[in-house]
């Protein structure tokens, strides 16, 4: 591709996530000179603790699942000794996801080099808007970096509770988790968004005991409710305790496990506790208000749709704003910023056409506008619902639970949202993704050849229920 300017135009990247090498990927290419600084590794919290870890952790938790569900399809596991089952072996477990997770980093390190983008390790701060200081351990300036174009994607940690100081033994954030060496006897996990319900289910699924604690009415409470209804039932079946309505006080050690207190004076007991309450923006000591740089009062950069802050020439990308918390935003935004400071051609954002996936068993997958959106009004939609029981596919396959759903505006038959809840619902959100990126009339993706039988087919025959019911 040819270089938007033979400027040799310098960019100065903050962070090496998502947001970050992807948006170095596209200044490489379009001819910038591109300095990435990082500290925490090449990939940041997506490749290295959380992502992709999580959701290897979650892959094998459902592939020994399938185990326990052979019996339904007649399959037998009969040994001599009359014993059979599978067992999770946790430190092999663990192995085998950092061992992943530090290849992926490799690899797009490799990546980098070989586009010519110059990687430092250190902690950036502004200095000025033209200006980047990389800082080691201890806070001494080792390297300054004169810079055009600043990208700030510094990502966010976990939340930790002031009552309940993480202590990397019995006390854990999702970070934390993968030092484990033996498999928690009974876990409670504190928070039932999307990071709590998905290493709930993982942990269920590798045998651990599992509680979940959520301060609302019910799990995942800031997506679709009757998916959300859906896991929560699939989790009681399969012995997970939840408990609805139930904040967390306090956690504290016990000689042989710990105790979490609640506010209404309950306590629950456990093995291990995993904290999973949300994260905060990592954008402190980093100069950012001296250089202009508007920050909201979550300490989250503001940013408009192609990425740029309030400082003149610095852009920010992923976790740090508070735009969407997932990687492929980041990666988005990282792109869209590189585009605009560096005069390609560019599309700002558009969060309606984001596809999203919380990977519990079933999964569930999002994109476009919601039923709450079209309860509350925000736009005028026909929905309908097709369960997957009635899916010849999923009987084969022994599938019990989820759902289709797909929404379409009012008057034009554009699909304009959907939710599909199904065992990789993550791959079948993608013609719904389409047609909502794309403005396909519920007629466009009926009429749309599907295989026989397919999972699929279900989100065909959702289109042409939705075709029945114009006005």
């Amino acid at each position: 591709m040819a270089r938007v300017s033979d400027r040799h135009t310098k960019v100065v990247i903050v962070g090496g996530g998502p947001g970050g090498y992807e948006a170095a990927l596209v200044a490489a290419q379009l001819g910038a000179d591109v300095t990435l600084v990082d500290r925490d590794g090449i990939g940041g919290a997506a490749v290295l603790t959380d992502c992709v870890p999580s959701k290897a952790l979650i892959s094998t938790s459902d592939f020994l699942s399938r185990f326990t569900a052979a019996d339904k399809l007649g399959v037998g596991f009969e040994v001599p000794d009359g014993n059979q089952g599978a067992h999770a072996h946790l430190r092999a477990v663990n192995q085998r996801i950092l061992r992943l997770a530090a290849a992926q980093s490799e690899d797009i390190s490799t990546r980098l080099g070989a586009v010519g983008v110059r990687v430092v390790r250190g902690r950036g701060v502004l200095a000025s808007v033209d200006r980047v200081e990389v800082r080691d351990e201890d806070d001494g300036v080792v390297e300054e970096l004169a810079a055009e174009v600043v990208l700030v994607a510094t990502g966010a940690s976990p939340r930790v509770l002031e009552s309940a100081p993480p202590d990397g033994e019995r006390i854990l954030t999702w970070q934390q988790i993968y030092g484990l060496q033996e498999l928690p006897e009974r876990l409670v996990v504190v928070g039932s968004g999307v990071t709590g319900a998905e290493l709930a289910h993982a942990y269920l699924g590798l045998g651990s005991e599992v509680v979940l604690v959520s301060s609302r009415d019910r799990v995942l409470p800031g997506e679709d409710a009757d998916a959300a209804a859906v896991l929560e039932n699939v989790f009681r079946r399969r012995g997970m305790q939840v408990l609805n309505r139930s904040r967390a006080a306090g956690v504290e050690r016990t000689s042989d496990g710990v105790r979490v207190r609640l506010q209404d004076g309950r306590t629950v007991d456990g093995s291990h506790v995993l904290i999973a309450v949300g994260s905060v923006p990592r954008t402190t000591e980093m100069g950012l208000e001296k250089c202009g740089v508007e920050l909201s009062s979550s300490g989250h950069i503001a940013v408009d749709r192609v990425s740029r802050t309030s400082a003149r020439g610095v852009y920010a990308a992923g976790d740090c704003t508070g735009v969407l918390a997932l990687a492929s935003v980041a990666a988005m935004q990282g792109r869209i910023a590189m585009a605009h400071a560096l005069g390609d051609a560019v599309s700002p954002m558009n969060l309606r056409a984001v596809s999203a996936n919380i990977f519990t068993d079933p999964e569930i997958a999002t994109v476009g506008y919601s039923q709450k959106d079209i309860d509350e009004g925000r736009v005028e939609a026909r929905s309908v619902m097709m369960p997957l029981a009635t899916n010849p596919r999923a009987k084969m396959q022994n599938i019990e639970d989820g759902f289709v759903k797909l929404f379409a505006r009012t008057g034009t038959s554009n699909v304009v949202g959907g939710v599909i809840v199904s065992p990789r619902a993550s791959e079948l959100i993608f013609p719904v993704a389409l047609a909502v990126q794309n403005r396909l009339t519920v007629d466009q993706l009926a009429a749309t050849f599907t295989v026989y039988p397919s999972l699929s087919g279900s989100v065909a025959e959702a289109a042409r229920r939705l075709h029945s019911l114009q006005d």
